[in-house]
């Protein structure tokens, strides 16, 4: 696999070469414990008071006012909170800006739900935070300041310099997070003038894991953990001899080579914008056009989301606003801090680059960006060009059932609709089942359902057949047969040729016919995302009528696939899925839910639906909300796809899995034995899952061998009904 070029130095840095081979001793010669009073401690203790030299002479410090840590996030742990704990018998007010890293904004709400008072204070349109606000912000019991040196993701410098002069003024304790800004620009404490100064290690080619805070001799701060003496008696624990090393020869390095990564670096910056702006005049620089750091570039494109951008960027490895909070697509804080417009700020790109970036890779980026832009809105030259591999996935910011609009919003929106009343509806909004259910003139019940949503797999056939099972699976939840469908297609016709719209028509007619049914037309609109699904329609006699509110005390409770499409299915888009994972989650979200559904007909099944974007709990909640009963689970019961636990530990959670964990809590009840992996895995977002089936006790072995018998092996027993409720689950 090619990889992308690597643009999200604000991120993480790559370990520098030097810093790796300075290292190596200490993974095996050097291995004593500093605080050992024999030759192999003596070995360490000098590397780590090296170590301290080097970070010291690269901020212009004494080696006595420096900390190692863990990284940024301690020492600003350690900085806030510690000055708070020591100052409190002066005060409890502490200022702040509103573009801090959540690094020092959590610190803060913390210090405020325990009583200290926070000021957070505005930045102009180039993010530079109003010193004329602080001032006057400023009381007698202000014992702290706490604003960052560079912002993270509009690199603009703040005045740190005229804010030391106001805090030095007032008595104020004065800290700044330089995360971003040590390596790139001089980082001098004695022209700062700051009393604290917190270090992160791995943003200036040092490995991740190592930190450092300076406290200015005399500085009055309290620790906060406890143990052993070390580092001053002020952070406890055995030190960390092998990334300190780390550490102490990336800031040697830094300023040695300050200069030169500067002139490289601001070359690099300014050319990407030169090129992008030249092509693409509407776009927007943020963050101070001059008092901004040399490797960093956040532009808007607006109009257009970011996700969209960076998901058709193969070639390049950028952030949408901070690099951690990157999996969303929201409007940053700190834009909005600026006041940037959402609909600018939502298509915002974080470019920052490095010492290894090179001209000839701005130049690559430069160009796929702009191509990329344009494609967004440019007609295809040719309907017969070749038909290259499209990576369906790249064209949306969703996938799948995932996009559904959340639970809470939903309910909201159809709170204020009052149907009309019509005797020969059976099921229709007032709950929520499946489909709706209406009664024809010759005694039979017509069920019809909708379902669409964007691509959850790149090729354009398999996401064609998944969509049609899926739209299908509604009509065999309620027990039902069916007779017809009809497309629903969102096509960006000027982005995509014509091809990809047959494959997926293809898909589905494919999946239609194992169904038994035609699709007879249906409706299409040009759309910015491909989006496909089917109106189905289907009928069943009155008395086999399945719904979802009918669950009975006793019954056992039967799941019919795997859990975890929305896991893989995240993997898949972020390109770390494994082939043979992506063909076995492929099959199951293509696989009808036919058989399911017409073995439940021959047993007492009480209550059915599908499990798809509100996860298996949010499928379970509506069950027992609307049969007022309380369900046990048994977490481990759950058959999943392979490896999707180790996706779980690894991050990779749609959109749509994080709401549903907000919207089953009021109805759930955790054990402690459920582990975290467990209770990601039971909200997922499913596209095209089994059934939920709710089965007398008596026919639930039979139901379930004839299941396996039809092979549908991933069938299980996981739990049952106990008692009659306003409606809980209990998980264990």
């Amino acid at each position: 696999m090619k990889k992308p070029i690597y643009l999200d130095y604000n991120a993480t840095t790559p370990i520098a070469e030097e810093v790796a081979e300075a290292m190596k001793p200490y993974l095996t010669e050097f291995f004593g414990n500093p605080s050992s009073s024999h030759y192999y401690g003596y070995q360490t203790k000098k590397a780590i008071e090296k170590a301290r030299q080097q970070i010291a002479d690269l901020i212009n410090a004494s080696p006595d006012e420096i900390i190692f840590t863990s990284g940024g996030t301690e020492s600003n742990n350690f900085a806030i909170v510690g000055s708070a704990l020591a100052n409190k018998n002066k005060g409890n007010h502490i200022i702040t800006s509103k573009i801090e890293h959540p690094a020092v904004l959590e610190v803060c709400d913390y210090l405020k739900s325990i009583g200290y008072e926070i000021s957070y204070i505005n930045v102009d349109k180039y993010g530079i935070i109003d010193i004329n606000e602080l001032q006057n912000k400023i009381t007698s019991r202000t014992i702290l300041i706490t604003v960052m040196h560079a912002n993270n993701e509009t690199g603009s410098i703040q005045p740190i310099e005229e804010i030391s002069k106001i805090a030095k003024t007032h008595n104020i304790t004065f800290h700044s997070d330089a995360a971003q800004s040590i390596g790139k620009i001089d980082v001098d404490v004695k022209k700062l003038g700051v009393d604290l100064l917190s270090i992160a290690g791995h943003k200036f080619y040092a490995p991740k894991g190592i930190g450092a805070l300076y406290i200015k001799r005399g500085t009055n701060i309290k620790k906060i953990l406890y143990g052993a003496n070390h580092e001053r008696n002020l952070r406890p624990g055995t030190e960390n001899v092998l990334e300190i090393v780390g550490i102490g020869k990336a800031a040697e390095i830094a300023k040695r080579d300050l200069k030169k990564n500067y002139k490289h670096l601001i070359e690099l910056r300014n050319l990407l914008f030169s090129n992008l702006k030249k092509e693409l005049p509407d776009i927007k620089l943020n963050g101070h056009p001059k008092k901004r750091l040399p490797n960093t570039l956040n532009i808007s494109f607006p109009g257009i989301e970011a996700n969209k951008i960076i998901s058709r960027l193969d070639n390049v490895a950028v952030s949408a606003g901070a690099a951690c909070h990157s999996e969303n697509v929201t409007v940053s804080s700190v834009l909005q801090a600026m006041k940037i417009p959402t609909t600018i700020s939502m298509g915002t790109i974080r470019f920052s680059c490095g010492k290894y970036t090179t001209t000839k890779e701005i130049e690559i980026v430069s160009k796929e960006i702009i191509k990329t832009i344009k494609s967004l809105g440019s007609v295809k030259k040719s309907e017969n060009r070749a038909r290259e591999k499209i990576k369906l996935t790249k064209y949306t910011t969703g996938g799948g059932c995932a996009c559904k609009i959340v639970p809470q919003v939903l309910e909201e929106a159809l709170s204020v609709i009052k149907p009309m009343f019509n005797e020969n509806v059976i099921i229709g909004t007032e709950t929520s089942d499946d489909a709706a259910v209406y009664k024809l003139p010759n005694g039979q019940l017509l069920v019809q359902t909708v379902d669409f949503f964007t691509p959850i797999v790149d090729d354009p056939y398999m996401f064609g057949a998944i969509s049609a099972a899926n739209s299908l699976s509604d009509i065999y939840a309620m027990g039902a047969k069916p007779i017809f469908a009809l497309n629903i297609v969102g096509f960006p016709y000027k982005t995509l040729p014509t091809w990809v719209l047959q494959e997926i028509l293809r898909g589905a007619q494919d999946k239609a016919n194992e169904a038994g049914i035609p699709i007879l037309g249906g409706h299409s609109v040009e759309d910015q995302e491909p989006k496909f699904g089917l109106v189905v329609s289907g009928i069943v006699k009155e008395n086999q009528l399945l719904s979802n509110s009918n669950a009975q005390v006793g019954d056992i409770i039967i799941l019919t696939k795997a859990l975890g499409t929305g896991i893989l299915a995240n993997a898949h888009i972020k390109g770390v899925l494994e082939e043979e994972l992506l063909v076995v989650m492929q099959n199951s979200m293509a696989t009808l839910n036919k058989t399911a559904g017409e073995i439940a007909l021959k047993y007492k099944v009480n209550a059915c639906t599908d499990v798809t974007g509100f996860g298996l709990l949010g499928h379970l909640k509506e069950v027992v909300e609307g049969s007022k009963v309380t369900a046990e689970i048994h977490s481990t019961a759950v058959a999943h796809f392979p490896k999707v636990l180790d996706y779980i530990r690894r991050g990779f959670l749609p959109g749509g899995t994080k709401t549903n964990a907000n919207f089953i809590k009021d109805v759930v009840s955790w054990q402690n034995s459920v582990s975290e992996e467990y209770k990601t895995l039971l909200v997922d977002a499913q596209t095209s899952g089994g059934l939920l089936i709710s089965v007398n006790q008596s026919d639930a072995e039979n139901i379930l061998k004839e299941l396996h018998q039809n092979g549908l092996k991933d069938s299980k027993i996981i739990g049952k009904i106990i008692e009659k409720s306003s409606g809980k689950i209990i998980v264990k």
